[in-house]
């Protein structure tokens, strides 16, 4: 099925379609990846101990939106892990920061500040990335 709309400009009227071609500065014909970092920022049951919210968006302003100025998505979330320590989950409030971006190498270095960044600012031990290749379209 193919969805159409009619959009009107100066030079007369241009059709738009669920199949477009994108946006040129963004080639259908690359490698894109799927980067989430999940960042640890307090104990799940004491809401006030942690990485505040201002604090948290004074990092994505210096840290992240100068790496990926052209964009991503931050989820709240909740997570838990077992240590080899101890026997309880650790459970954490987190931020999940949601990156679509080219595979170059580039992008790959920008993302790697960023986990370091985190952890020199945090002193925390790790944040966890996973990367997949996605099929992305504007």
């Amino acid at each position: 099925m193919l969805l159409s709309a009619r959009v009107g400009t100066a030079d007369g009227p241009a059709q738009a379609t669920a199949a477009l071609q994108g946006d040129p500065a963004r080639p259908a014909a690359a490698h894109w990846m799927r980067s989430e970092l999940f960042f640890g920022i307090g104990p799940a049951d004491v809401s006030d101990d942690g990485v505040g919210e201002m604090r948290w968006r004074a990092f994505l302003d210096k840290e992240v939106t100068s790496r990926i100025p052209d964009g991503f998505t931050v989820f709240e979330a909740y997570g838990q892990w077992r240590s080899a320590r101890h026997e309880a989950p650790g459970r954490l409030r987190s931020k999940v920061l949601v990156i679509l971006h080219e595979d170059t190498p580039a992008n790959r270095a920008s993302v790697d500040a960023i986990r370091l960044a985190w952890k020199a600012a945090t002193h925390a031990r790790s944040v966890l990335l996973v990367t997949e290749p996605a099929d992305v379209s504007f």
